[in-house]
């Protein structure tokens, strides 16, 4: 059974993912109306044993559109001539994607500005208020 490795942990059956192949939209000729070098890569992301919970979950937001209903993920590469090339792209973007899913966001910690910065800020306002008021029209008496 071919696996995909992702990280030292996670590694991907490679029956789980999906691949048809279509002709390329764009540019190239003859070549691009006889051959059928697009590959369109599946993968049930909320289906697969292989991948954490928690990577689930973060993959459905970093995904974005490419995420069906159903939890599918669908991604396309065809800026390649080339099919193998192509077959190639996608994989390693599947690739990316996980592994992104696999770094856990840092929890945001609340501060407060310190005395002296919310000092620093009102001088700096008052300051700026006073140039401003000087750019007045003058008067003359």
């Amino acid at each position: 059974m071919p696996l995909i490795q992702v990280t030292r942990s996670i590694a991907i059956d490679e029956r789980e993912v999906e691949e048809s192949f279509t002709r390329s939209s764009g540019p190239g000729g003859q070549h691009v109306n006889t051959t059928d070098s697009a590959v369109l890569l599946r993968f049930d992301v909320w289906g697969s044993p292989n991948l954490p919970d928690l990577v689930k979950q973060r993959m459905s937001v970093l995904a974005g559109s490419r995420l069906s209903k159903d939890g599918v993920l669908t991604l396309r590469g065809e800026s390649n001539r080339s099919q193998e090339m192509n077959r190639r792209e996608v994989r390693e973007r599947l690739v990316a994607l996980i592994q992104e899913a696999t770094i856990v966001p840092k929890k945001r910690r609340p501060t407060k500005p310190s005395k002296s910065a919310k000092a620093r800020r009102v001088d700096e306002k008052k300051g700026r208020s006073s140039v401003k008021a000087g750019r007045g029209r003058v008067r003359v008496e």
